[in-house]
């Protein structure tokens, strides 16, 4: 990879390699409404055309759509930053959301509006094709992939690759439901076990020489109930990743059960067939779609090196002071890359939500101080910004200040994740989007970003038990619902500890539930026993980890203990005493639970 300091950089140094788009589709779609208003097309065959073409349900009505728009391998360029932040001011809030899957949404888009989208993203070579739907969803990569110190390659090239295969092709058209890859840079920075299909890249020596792969993890993943996943081998040479792919989509497509919707995920496959039968049939498989696929069916991987060129700066703006803040940002929202004198700086938004203007700002942001031209978005609804230049890290952080992204906590406990629950979602049962929020303010207002205990924890929220927010690998999880005293109902989040989605992943465990406004002060009552109970070297993390295993010996040793020591802080009040702990975050209205009809199996 070349690294030129002295090249001026074009106003966009980077292009996209790949056009993801057709323009026909927003012909067809426009078409499609038509029809379905005029009663031509049931409303059955609607909704799952819709879907496949990325707009999703919106909640408690039928005029309005969320249109999530695919970023493949999390990249993301100026350009269509640009454009993403007129269709948020055109079409939808003023606003837009970054979910945990590397895709980024628009909500609120009146049904006969979603055709436009998608000829204005056409433009800029993006799709929302089959981010929705009973199809292959948003190939995944780690921010990271090529500039993390741990990993064997980039395998950001191979995600990009499996992407363009599966997009509009028929054999992942009409699955028994959605089917989720994951690829990541090493073992700390990915979920690979927590997705139908997780890779992480390896190097093995074979015959002398060095050959590139892959270890597969097949059958994890998250919602009502969780599995994870099991790794397919002990290694995965390169050239069988598509076979390998294709075998085990085949066979879910074959034995997915398709009349069950509420199992008929991979990973229940996996775990009522068993995980030694499954590998069997996949290895068998493989060997069946090897012999007789054709020579031309493989993936075109474009392992091209970007060009690195470091962002003329026409004049110096070295010479200023360092911002406030600017210490506590560099510790806790950047990251030193493999490549000396690099950092990649992620960019902290509260529950992925960011502005129209945010993301016109974004793209100058970009051409300013990437040197790769381009963003990465991650798995916690963030965006990183990779390849600055140490030297121009205090102009960045004085340009996000000016911009209202210049939060710290980025990389921390601070940082909630949080799924867009009661604000749009047909199934949430609470705001979980505005409850991580709010933590997130109070930690910052505590200074907890700060704080190297909390560094390497997590907190995740969903709005109900589905696992959009991933509260199951969460080291604190809370996933909606609704409690009652009386005949007053108030919302409620069941709280799980000890999740994980490292090399040692693990599902959280159940503890208790917790009232919505008792949350916060749960939290802070925990962070408080680890510190009255920690040993040297300790982070909260391993703390609890050391909890749910049976492993600790201080005076709090098992979930229990700390139940026993929360359960006074979410003893319900009357109404009477405290009527706000009877609203949800973000009302004013007495809270009740109201769902509509779900669209994750339609």
């Amino acid at each position: 990879m070349s690294i030129s300091k002295l090249s001026p950089s074009p106003v966009d140094s980077a292009k996209p390699k790949i056009n993801w788009a057709r323009v026909d589709e927003a012909d067809n779609f426009a078409n499609t409404v038509k029809l379905y208003r005029q009663g031509k097309y049931d409303e059955d065959s609607f909704r799952r055309f819709r879907l496949q073409h990325g707009a999703y349900g919106t909640r408690m009505t039928s005029d309005y759509a969320m249109v999530r728009v695919k970023l493949p391998a999390g990249e993301i360029y100026p350009k269509q930053f640009e454009t993403l932040s007129r269709l948020s001011e055109q079409y939808s809030i003023g606003s837009a959301h970054f979910s945990t899957r590397e895709n980024i949404q628009l909500h609120w888009v009146v049904l006969e509006d979603v055709s436009e989208i998608f000829r204005s993203l056409a433009e800029v070579g993006l799709t929302s094709r089959e981010a929705c739907g009973n199809s292959v969803r948003n190939v995944m990569c780690s921010p990271l992939s090529g500039v993390c110190s741990d990993e064997k390659f980039d395998s950001t090239p191979y995600a990009l690759a499996t992407a363009k295969f599966f997009l509009r092709n028929p054999m992942a058209q009409s699955l028994p439901r959605k089917f989720k890859f994951n690829f990541t840079c090493c073992e700390k920075h990915g979920m690979v076990r927590m997705v139908d299909v997780g890779l992480i890249p390896e190097i093995q020596q074979i015959n002398g020489s060095e050959q590139k792969g892959f270890k597969i993890f097949l059958g994890g993943g998250l919602g009502n109930r969780s599995f994870v996943g099991h790794q397919l081998e002990d290694f995965t040479p390169e050239e069988d990743l598509l076979y390998t792919s294709i075998a085990v989509m085949r066979i879910f497509d074959r034995l997915g059960d398709r009349k069950n919707l509420a199992r008929n995920r991979m990973r229940y496959l996996v775990n009522d067939m068993g995980w030694e039968k499954f590998q069997n049939l996949v290895l068998k498989e493989r060997a069946i779609v090897r012999a007789t696929q054709s020579v031309v069916t493989k993936l075109k991987v474009d392992t091209t090196p970007d060009n690195i060129t470091r962002p003329l700066k026409i004049s110096d703006e070295s010479g200023g002071p360092v911002p406030d803040g600017y210490a506590r940002w560099l510790k806790t929202n950047t990251i030193k890359q493999k490549q000396s004198d690099y950092r990649s700086v992620f960019i902290t938004l509260e529950a992925g939500d960011i502005t129209s203007n945010q993301l016109n700002s974004m793209a100058n942001l970009i051409r300013e101080f990437s040197s790769e031209g381009k963003a990465r978005t991650g798995f916690v609804q963030n965006v990183a910004l990779r390849y600055v230049h140490e030297d121009d890290l205090v102009p960045l952080y004085s340009k996000l200040l000016e911009t209202g992204l210049a939060k710290s906590g980025g990389l921390t406990m601070s940082a909630p994740v949080g799924c867009s629950g009661t604000t749009s979602c047909n199934l949430a049962l609470t705001n979980s989007h505005r409850l991580a929020k709010e933590i997130q303010r109070k930690f910052l207002e505590l200074k907890l970003d700060d704080d190297d205990d909390l560094t390497d924890s997590s907190i995740k929220i969903s709005g109900c038990p589905n696992s959009c927010a991933q509260h199951g690998i969460a080291t604190i999880g809370f996933f909606g619902g609704g409690g009652r005293l009386g005949k007053d109902m108030y919302p409620n989040y069941q709280m799980l500890l000890g999740g994980r989605f490292d090399a040692d992943t693990t599902l959280g465990q159940t503890c208790l539930r917790v009232p919505a406004k008792r949350v916060i002060p749960v939290i802070l009552k925990i962070i408080e026993m680890f510190k009255e109970n920690k040993k040297s070297g300790d982070t909260l993390k391993s703390w609890i980890h050391r909890i749910v295993n049976d492993s600790e010996d201080s005076n709090i040793k098992s979930i229990g203990d700390i139940k026993k020591v929360l359960e006074p802080l979410v003893v319900p009040p009357s109404k009477d005493d405290d009527p706000d702990f009877y609203l949800d975050y973000g009302s004013d209205t007495s809270y009740h639970t109201k769902t509509g009809k779900g669209e994750c199996a339609a």
